[in-house]
């Protein structure tokens, strides 16, 4: 990290971002996965058409397009706003390439928007939970947690029980960053997909409680793995399944 964010650096890094491959999925064009676009079907400025153009085909298309994210890019003012043009999957991307050209203030408000905004943080690829948990050590809180947030987090006992509700989807990942205060909402993360999961309970000292959010209502405990204590299956019931 830098004392200063080094703003040319990081947009000239960003347009690396742009010639990344484009993932494909089983809708595309419609949909696909790439730093800049969810679609492969894009509009483009000063175009008369009122049909959208496909990148994945056309190359004059896919170049004018790149000049125009481009553009965007060079046209920022604030590393904030060259954030805000990443698609969500491609959030941690990101900031895997840039938080060296970041200062602290910077990259502490951009890590707590990619975890927040990201479906499952702590199994994306680019950033194990080492370094997920040395960035948020290395984290200003007062730029990373809300001043409510903070207040919370702040008032946190010296070693408190948190929960985490796993599926058959994540249940060999119960040693992770992200817990919940809230048994309930742990219990509904157990049932989402409509399986009788699992609610796991551990302990965590104070000290290695990393952050504190609450996206929609969730209590979440970002903590430092290695230091949970006692994880072991709740001996509550988990009842009827909630099927979404």
């Amino acid at each position: 990290m830098k004392k200063q964010t080094d703003l040319e650096e990081t947009k000239s890094t960003t347009r690396e971002l742009l010639y990344l491959d484009f993932q494909k999925t089983k809708f595309s064009p419609m949909i696909i996965k790439h730093p800049f676009t969810d679609s492969g079907l894009v509009y483009l400025p000063h175009d008369d058409s009122t049909q959208p153009k496909n990148i994945l085909e056309d190359k004059a298309t896919l170049e004018r397009w790149q000049e125009f994210i481009k553009e965007k890019i060079n046209e920022c003012s604030s590393v904030i706003q060259v954030y805000m043009l990443i698609s969500k999957p491609y959030k941690f991307a990101f900031i895997k390439y840039t938080e060296k050209s970041m200062s602290k203030d910077d990259l502490s408000e951009i890590l707590a928007d990619a975890w927040i905004c990201s479906e499952e943080p702590n199994l994306d690829p680019n950033l194990n939970k080492r370094k997920l948990v040395s960035l948020f050590i290395s984290s200003n809180p007062y730029m990373l947690m809300t001043e409510e947030k903070l207040e919370v987090f702040n008032s946190l006992d010296d070693e408190i029980t948190i929960y985490r509700g796993v599926t058959s989807y994540n249940a060999d990942n119960e040693k992770t960053l992200s817990w919940t205060l809230d048994y309930d909402k742990a219990e509904w993360f157990a049932k989402r997909f409509g399986e009788a999961g699992i609610v796991y309970e551990a302990q965590i000292e104070e000290a290695h409680i990393l952050a504190y959010f609450n996206r929609k209502n969730e209590s979440e405990i970002i903590v430092d793995p290695e230091y949970l204590l006692a994880i072991e299956e709740t001996q509550t019931q988990i009842g009827e399944i909630a099927m979404m």
